[in-house]
């Protein structure tokens, strides 16, 4: 399949630029023999019990910094990823490249220097400056490029799922972002149980593919984990005819990645899993996920899930009947395309 086979028109007003007044008010395009139009808060109508939906704990970083060269030259800072307590993987935007050796000087005069680069990506080392807490006092939230405004004081709070525990995501998981404790706790009370993995969203997850032969496109790596736990709550969940339902493309190319040799392994590392039409889901049965990019890995992934004529037909629907999109927008619950 080709890179333009995935692109679709989509009007600008249709993509969110700020959240739900509640996390539940979203709607919920429902993808099973038909379409149906519903909200997130019905969710439990269309689960069973012993389903089991897995969740990404990851903690979106304040990971956004502004400061100056040695020359004075003002950069922008993303922090792409956390590699200790005080040395970081970084995208830095400026007039010119700052050289290595030098440094970066952030507005509450903390500082770290170049120690690297490969790829646009830089090594840093903040020295004797703890990142999360140069974070934490002086960081903006790092939201999508589609969103047109600068983060306000509620993105701290919104742009991060209710159960994100684990530092280090660059990117919200937003599939979770529609999840409060109030419908975990309901959806618990109907046999519908939760487990977590953890997958750190990289910017990366925004970049559209940009070669025409989808098969030579190159993933970036994301770093994730997958525990002894979750894996028996899903064994239990299967063994009880329950479905394994991913919250988000993040929690489902964890799951993908953790299949080995017939089996699920609990194991951390990288993965830069690409998936797209062809690809065989082995744990996944359902997924919950927002509305992606044309032309992006998200979208083949979505494709390869529920087959790539109905992936344009409900997206199509969701167009016609106004969907909000991307990261803020609403959410579809999709069933794995039978073979």
């Amino acid at each position: 399949m080709k890179l333009s086979d995935f692109d679709f028109d989509l009007p600008k007003s249709l993509i969110a630029q700020y959240p739900c007044a509640s996390r539940t008010d979203s709607r919920l395009l429902v993808q099973k023999n038909s379409l149906i139009d519903s909200t997130f808060s019905q969710l439990g109508d269309y689960l069973k019990p012993n389903d089991l939906l897995i969740l990404n704990d990851t903690k979106v970083i304040p990971a956004r910094l502004f400061g100056h060269k040695d020359s004075r030259g003002k950069v922008e800072v993303l922090v792409e990823r956390l590699v200790n307590e005080h040395e970081a993987l970084v995208m830095i935007k400026s007039s010119r490249s700052p050289k290595i050796g030098s440094y970066i000087i952030l507005e509450n005069q903390s500082y770290f220097k170049i120690c690297d680069k490969n790829d646009g990506i830089y090594k840093v080392d903040f020295e004797s400056f703890s990142i999360l807490n140069v974070l934490n006092e002086i960081g903006h939230i790092p939201l999508p490029p589609y969103i047109d405004r600068d983060d306000a004081k509620e993105d701290h709070s919104r742009y991060q799922t209710v159960y994100a525990k684990n530092d280090g995501a660059v990117a919200a998981p937003t599939a979770g972002l529609h999840f409060d404790e109030l419908l975990l706790s309901s959806l618990e009370k109907k046999g519908i149980s939760h487990a977590f993995i953890t997958l750190h969203v990289g910017a990366g997850t925004f970049q559209p593919v940009k070669v025409e032969d989808i098969e030579s496109h190159k993933m970036h790596s994301e770093y994730y984990e997958i525990s002894t736990e979750t894996i028996d709550k899903i064994e239990q969940a299967k063994a009880l005819g329950g479905r394994v339902i991913a919250v988000g493309t993040t929690a489902v190319r964890t799951l993908e990645s953790a299949f080995d040799n017939g089996r699920l392994k609990n194991q951390k590392g990288d993965t830069d899993i690409f998936i797209y039409p062809g690809f065989k889901f082995q744990i996944v049965d359902a997924m919950i996920t927002n509305f992606h990019l044309p032309k992006s890995s998200l979208l083949m992934l979505v494709s390869a899930f529920i087959g790539f004529e109905e992936m344009f037909e409900t997206y199509h629907h969701a167009i016609k009947q106004k969907y909000r999109f991307f990261s803020y927008g609403d959410a579809m619950l999709l069933e794995k395309k039978s073979e």
